[in-house]
């Protein structure tokens, strides 16, 4: 959530901010008042009215397209709704700080004392029966004790959580279907084109800015993004991810990415931000959205097939066990190298085996680790796949069945620690 607290605490800082403005404004006023009043008695006066020679208007009428476009960004932000996050506040302090506090001083406001903690945006895609259905991103809604949401109109619901997911971030919460009045509906993204029409709508800085709209074209899909999911600042997953010139800022996490006729191409999840950078936000695209928000309804997680094996980089195994030992190149850091395998798991029955290098799942071939999830992720539980392998110094192929797991990202640790390497003899890193 440190997207989310950032923008609370920028939307904190522009309050300040226009409160100060609008401050400062009132006293220079009230001054220049008190300083006419006291040196120029003649302006004390009420001025004579003059009638302005200047005119307005009435505004031509919009041309058709535009017209369109305004009606349907009208109709479309009925569905985008701001989501507040709300945390326990003593969430991160010592953990002897909390137990004194709630369990000594006051002990009945454990559960009352919730402040909102991040602000994002979701979209409502489904009404059914007495439930609304929200998609946003996982990172909007992560570790919270609450969920809070704000409709187009102001009004503010609770929200429950049907289902998160980390590797995609998505998400999907509900809210009684009576306060819903819209919901959008999804466009297959595979036919989504560079240069079409891109509209984001969301809360940018929070719900003060709610259903903030702004159009952009579509500048790029099957954008490559590397993303950190356990915090150590390393790279374990790469989003396949469409990418608009469309602003997109804190708070439009979760928001609704539209075309020109007001369907979902996308749900806003990142932007590019660095110096000298504009104009390079994120979204993930529709069908995949749709088929992750469909595992969510169903499990409320996401099941995907894994191999039962732990494994790290090449490059992390020491040179001269992969010249001498697996008789590769120094420079040769392609594949997936195998640590450890689950005796109970997929990849022991297939026979695969410590120290085994996983070089291409049915012919594709595995460039980094992150390519590895990639292309397993493309199959479902129970699909067979054949894997190259390389094994010492002999290559071989091996069909394995793909068995069910439930993984949290957050807790896969693909290479080993440093420390780790050095204290275990036998081991070649």
């Amino acid at each position: 959530m440190k997207e989310e607290l950032n923008q609370n605490d920028g939307t904190k800082r522009w309050r300040k901010i226009f409160v100060g403005l609008s401050g400062m404004t009132l006293s220079l006023l009230l001054a220049g008042s008190l300083s006419f009043n006291n040196d120029f008695s003649a302006f004390s006066q009420e001025p004579s009215k003059v009638e302005s020679s200047i005119k307005t208007a009435e505004p031509n009428q919009l041309p058709d397209t535009e017209q369109k476009m305004v009606d349907m960004v009208n109709q479309a932000s009925e569905a985008v709704v701001s989501i507040a996050n709300k945390q326990k506040s003593y969430h991160g302090l010592d953990p002897f700080s909390e137990y004194q506090y709630n369990q000594y001083f006051m002990p009945d406001e454990e559960d009352k004392d919730l402040q909102v903690i991040g602000e994002g945006s979701g979209v409502v895609y489904r009404i059914d029966g007495d439930k609304a259905y929200i998609v946003t991103n996982h990172h909007v809604v992560e570790d919270a004790d609450a969920l809070e949401v704000r409709l187009k109109s102001g009004e503010t619901v609770e929200a429950e959580l049907v289902g998160s997911d980390t590797l995609s971030d998505l998400a999907v919460i509900t809210i009684d279907a009576s306060v819903a009045s819209k919901a959008l509906e999804f466009v297959d993204s595979d036919n989504v084109q560079v240069g079409q029409v891109a509209i984001a709508i969301g809360s940018p800085l929070g719900s003060e800015f709610a259903t903030s709209v702004t159009k952009g074209i579509v500048s790029g899909l099957d954008r490559s993004v590397p993303v950190d999911l356990n915090g150590d600042r390393v790279p374990d997953w790469d989003m396949s991810l469409l990418q608009t010139d469309a602003a997109i800022n804190p708070g439009n996490s979760g928001g609704a990415l539209l075309n020109s006729s007001g369907q979902l191409i996308g749900i806003n999840s990142s932007k590019l931000s660095a110096t000298g950078v504009e104009g390079m936000g994120f979204a993930i695209p529709s069908s995949d959205v749709v088929d992750i928000i469909g595992q969510l309804e169903k499990n409320g997680e996401v099941v995907r097939p894994v191999l039962g094996i732990s494994y790290t980089s090449l490059s992390l195994v020491h040179p001269d066990y992969r010249t001498q030992v697996m008789g590769l190149s120094e420079d040769d850091v392609k594949g997936a190298f195998i640590r450890e395998v689950d005796p109970d798991g997929s990849a022991a029955k297939a026979g695969l085996k410590e120290y085994d290098l996983i070089k291409a799942i049915d012919g594709k071939e595995i460039e980094t680790i992150n390519d590895l999830k990639k292309f397993l992720y493309e199959y479902k539980v129970g699909d067979k796949v054949k894997l190259s392998i390389r094994r010492a110094k002999e290559d071989i192929e091996v069909e394995i069945t793909l068995e069910a797991a439930v993984e949290n990202p957050s807790q896969i640790q693909p290479f080993p620690a440093e420390e780790e390497s050095k204290e275990n003899d036998g081991i070649p890193y």
